[in-house]
């Protein structure tokens, strides 16, 4: 059970569940191609080849810890979202205390679906969280359940 589930208040129900993009393993992958052409281009590169690879080999270790704990839910009360294994960032706010969500993308970011949602409570409150997965439909569904509520 994760963090959502464990956070449940009485009658509340999980409507939509989602989760970092993979594009997150895309820097770590990219930083091991490279590692591995200084290492095609000879022993004198050998040392710059193996510190990109131990480089990247902890960037992608540090991306599958954020990809694995990360969790992004919408119930029928409030949004909760929690980043993070060791250094934990978590949300949760009541439907009722949400003035917008935003949702920005760039252009890899509509052609892969990912994007940083922003999330504007009451208060002047804004919470953003980068790459995750279909972002608009995220807002979709808490707009969804913000017109069912009301």
């Amino acid at each position: 059970m994760g963090y959502i589930d464990n956070n449940l208040m009485n009658g509340e129900q999980i409507v939509y569940r989602a989760k970092l993009h993979w594009i997150v393993f895309a820097g770590p992958i990219i930083l091991f191609l490279i590692a591995s052409m200084y290492l095609i281009g000879g022993k004198s590169l050998l040392p710059i080849s193996s510190l990109l690879f131990l480089i990247s080999i902890i960037w992608a270790i540090s991306a599958f810890i954020s990809f694995k704990t990360s969790e992004f839910g919408v119930t029928n009360k409030r949004i909760l979202i929690k980043v993070g294994l060791i250094r934990r960032s978590s949300l949760e706010t009541l439907l009722t205390k949400i003035e917008g969500i935003q949702v920005d993308q760039g252009i890899m970011g509509r052609m892969l679906n990912y994007g940083t949602i922003l999330i504007k409570g009451t208060g002047g409150t804004n919470n953003p969280f980068h790459k995750i997965e279909a972002p608009l439909e995220f807002r979709k569904k808490v707009q969804e359940q913000i017109a069912i509520n009301k």
